[in-house]
């Protein structure tokens, strides 16, 4: 990849009529906490900055950079720039993607945020950082670039999903049209959304319920009817196993072929460090 072909390729996505995985030159940075805040009661939002974030990019709204951490002996074993990508050592670091909240390349800053949960890794991480606070970030290696000619998008998810879905909905055009629906605990982690008007959100309650056990994501996207005619684009992320019966609606029943719709597990229940790309589906 030459520097600047991922950008005439996103213009070309954008100009098309279906969504598309664009790879981005991928960097390794040491970026330290300027700030942290709750958003609700379920999401920290880490804000990272410093000289190294000059030359972040920042695309499509589902797109993710993987912190890499320490061994448990506390050497930091980083991977190296190779070209356009990066050569990871063996075995593989400890590491934990998130999803790119927000970037403002004005102001140097970078947010993440993380769905606090007992005994994650990269939560206790979160939970325990404080200003100063030094992580190295790999990526983004790329994102899903999606055309705003749908007649409507539907985006759905648990809390893990709801960084990019609040993305999502920022980077719609105003005259968007569709619906999200967010499965978490209970009111308190609700959070404040930008929604055009044509869109309608429903967050879904699941109260004493595990995540990961409920069924409300499920039951919600199929409430979901396209009017003849119209053309929908489906982004939906949470736990894996609980997708399976949504991924199957989407493409049987709603029939949205391969190009409109993105329907990926965050993670698994029991398994730490979740790839989608490992797992069978």
């Amino acid at each position: 990849m030459n520097r600047g072909d991922h950008l005439a390729t996103i213009a070309e996505v954008l100009a098309g009529t279906t969504g598309a995985k664009v790879p981005y030159p991928i960097g390794i940075r040491e970026l330290e906490v300027v700030r942290s805040e709750m958003v609700g009661t379920g999401l920290l939002r880490l804000t990272l900055g410093g000289p190294e974030l000059a030359g972040f990019e920042s695309h499509a709204p589902d797109e993710h950079v993987r912190l890499v951490y320490p061994d448990a002996d506390g050497t930091l074993r980083l991977p190296e720039r190779d070209g356009f990508s990066l050569k990871w050592p063996r075995p593989l670091p400890i590491s934990r993607e998130y999803t790119v909240r927000r970037y403002d390349a004005e102001a140097g800053e970078l947010d993440l945020d993380f769905a606090l949960h007992d005994g994650g890794y990269a939560s206790d991480w979160a939970q325990a950082a404080t200003v100063g606070t030094r992580v190295h970030v790999a990526g983004p290696p790329g994102g899903v670039v999606v055309p705003w000619t749908y007649d409507r998008y539907l985006l759905a998810g648990d809390i893990t999903a709801l960084p990019a879905i609040a993305r999502w909905l920022e980077m719609m055009p105003a005259a968007a049209a569709g619906w999200v629906f967010v499965e978490i605990t209970d009111p308190s982690q609700e959070i404040e959304l930008t929604v055009p008007e044509g869109v309608e959100v429903r967050w879904l309650h699941r109260g004493d319920v595990p995540a990961g056990h409920s069924d409300l994501l499920e039951q919600a996207v199929r409430t979901v009817t396209v009017p003849e005619g119209e053309r929908v684009y489906a982004w939906i992320s949470g736990e894996a196993t609980s997708l399976k019966p949504i991924r199957r609606f989407v493409r049987d029943e709603l029939g949205l072929s391969s190009g409109d719709h993105l329907i990926t597990g965050y993670w698994k229940r029991g398994v730490a460090d979740f790839d989608e790309d490992d797992d069978d589906h």
